[in-house]
């Protein structure tokens, strides 16, 4: 029995309009979601898409999936398996256990590159106070205050960062492969920076 179907459902029904302003998704989206078969017992009245309670139910869990970086074929044989019963109970969990430790690894990402960010706004703060970056350049990279430079050290953690000076203009650069992109760091007293 699918996972999604033992339950009792309401008598209600939605057009398929109505799910994509539900969910913010384009109607095609759900075509394509129904061509790929993840709505296997969608009712149809007169060849009309009707979505019910169980299709709103299997959607939250397609859309989560998705978001967690699931492509469709492997969410298909999710589907599958909730359709095969109790058998798959193991292949379920195993699946989610998976996907848990994808998004936790991409929240750690993020809250490095949150903090990344966190720090360039305070920096800008203090350089529009001052007119300028040098005081701030004497305190990069270990003496910044203890706030900042917690948010600046957990940034720059295990991020195997070299620094390198620029020709001609002699600014240092991070080059991260933490980030996708180069964070300039440094302003030399003689050349503008352009952050």
């Amino acid at each position: 029995m699918n996972a999604f179907h033992n339950k009792k459902s309401s008598d209600k029904e939605f057009s398929i309009g109505q799910v994509a302003e539900m969910f913010h998704i384009p109607i095609s989206t759900l075509r394509y979601y129904d061509k790929e078969g993840l709505f296997p017992d969608m009712p149809r009245n007169s060849g009309i898409r009707k979505f019910t309670d169980r299709e709103i139910e299997c959607l939250h869990v397609i859309e989560c999936l998705k978001k967690s970086g699931l492509d469709i074929k492997s969410i298909r044989q999710f589907m599958e398996w909730c359709s095969e019963g109790s058998s798959t109970y193991a292949l379920r969990r195993e699946l989610f256990l998976k996907q848990k430790s994808a998004v936790e690894s991409e929240i750690k990402r993020l809250e490095k590159t949150l903090d990344m960010i966190r720090f360039k706004c305070w920096y800008y703060e203090q350089a529009i106070l001052d007119g300028n970056e040098n005081r701030l350049n004497k305190m990069l990279p270990d003496q910044l205050p203890a706030e900042i430079q917690t948010l600046y050290d957990h940034a720059m953690k295990n991020s195997q960062c070299c620094f390198s000076a620029a020709p001609l203009t002699g600014q240092h650069i991070c080059h991260s492969q933490s980030f996708h992109f180069s964070i300039l760091l440094f302003q030399p007293i003689t050349a503008p920076l352009i952050s």
